[in-house]
């Protein structure tokens, strides 16, 4: 596979990349899909490139796609727990990412529950970052995999309507997923209780709706996400029953539509409140898609920083 040209060092947030920049992600990611599905599912591209996954945030999807599209690019690759490291010894971030380069690795994927972390990092160590999500700010991996996969269903995204409902204020994926659904031409409407919607999301060019049944009659494509529970200082609704009979998504609900849509989710799912288990495996879902998606689009963007580097 040629290398091409993409315009940043790291992979910090959407909200940096150009559309150019978003579709060559896409492209690329299409040959690492179609590598995916042969016998040997092993290239080369990263042989010799160490890559450390640095995660201060327990991750199942994520860490696990990183780890084997690393694995598959022939990267050497190094998992870094915080909980059995010099972190809980009170090493600061800095001394733990500069004695990790002190042993000459080129990339770090650093997921953070602090907002500005992997940004904090990419100005002071020479490696190249990716933001495997930071806080409530950005989640941009989780944005380019439904991105692609909303391009695998309906062929593009220009023009296209989309849905994001649920946890809104403290979910770092809609807000990747925002900025770069805008990029790429799409419509976006974000639906959900007013307590978990930010005051200033119509700055940002998105629709706001808090009837989730509109949403969807709405929508070419409905982005459910999960109640950021462990985010929350506050409680925001009265309970989780009254959460999903107020705003779950159901497959009776999907039935009542006069049109098909497509329904996805970042994971992990509480079946039963956000989204009914009938909904999650109906043949509306693409949530499992999402999942293998994850692997071919990390394989490309870290195929495309490794170049740039």
């Amino acid at each position: 596979m040629e290398k091409t040209t993409f315009t940043q060092k790291h992979l910090l947030g959407i909200k940096d990349l150009t559309r150019n920049d978003i579709e060559l992600v896409l492209k690329t990611a299409d040959s690492f899909k179609d590598l995916m599905n042969r016998p040997v599912k092993k290239v080369p591209s990263l042989k010799d490139t160490t890559i450390v996954n640095l995660f201060y945030e327990n991750s199942t999807r994520t860490r696990i796609s990183f780890e084997l599209a690393e694995k598959r690019l022939s990267a050497d690759t190094i998992n870094f727990a915080t909980s059995s490291s010099s972190v809980s010894k009170g090493e600061t971030l800095i001394d733990t990412a500069n004695n990790i380069l002190s042993m000459k690795v080129d990339m770090i994927v650093m997921r953070h529950y602090a907002s500005g972390a992997p940004h904090f990092l990419s100005r002071h160590v020479d490696a190249a970052i990716i933001n495997a999500g930071d806080g409530t700010n950005e989640h941009p991996t989780q944005a380019l995999l439904d991105a692609y996969s909303i391009r695998e269903q309906l062929g593009s995204l220009q023009g296209k309507k989309v849905a994001i409902l649920g946890d809104i204020m403290h979910s770092r994926v809609a807000l990747s997923n925002i900025f770069c659904l805008k990029k790429l031409g799409a419509e976006v409407t974000v639906a959900g209780p007013p307590t978990l919607i930010p005051k200033h999301i119509k700055s940002l060019g998105v629709n706001v709706t808090y009837n989730i049944q509109e949403a969807l009659a709405w929508c070419d494509v409905a982005n459910v996400l999960r109640i950021q529970l462990e985010r929350q200082n506050l409680p925001l609704f009265s309970s989780l029953r009254e959460y999903s009979l107020y705003y779950g998504v159901t497959k009776k609900m999907l039935d009542s539509l006069k049109k098909e849509i497509v329904l996805m989710h970042p994971g992990p799912i509480n079946r039963g409140v956000e989204l009914s288990s009938d909904a999650a495996d109906s043949h509306h879902s693409i949530i499992l898609n999402q999942v293998e998606n994850g692997v071919a689009v990390r394989m490309a963007v870290l195929y495309l920083l490794a170049g740039k580097k």
